[in-house]
């Protein structure tokens, strides 16, 4: 893997994992609750969020991760 491609699977991570992920959440909490938004709010659902990221963006979408269950390295 060069470079380029760890850095756009960072950029990946941090953007879509972690933002749009705790954005999704938060906006979960806010409306099933009758929470209002707080510091504290963000501060646990960003928490929450990130390890779900990492396994999302960096672990299952990873180039050989399909190859560990499937010899042949396909979806099935």
């Amino acid at each position: 893997m060069n470079k380029k491609s760890k850095k756009l699977r960072i950029l990946e991570f941090v953007l879509i994992g972690v933002i749009m992920g705790t954005t999704e959440d938060l906006l979960a909490v806010i409306l099933a609750t009758d929470a209002d938004f707080t510091w504290g709010i963000l501060w646990i659902v960003l928490m929450v969020s990130i390890p779900f990221a990492f396994i999302s963006e960096l672990v299952v979408d990873h180039p050989k991760f399909w190859k560990i269950f499937f010899k042949n390295g396909e979806k099935k």
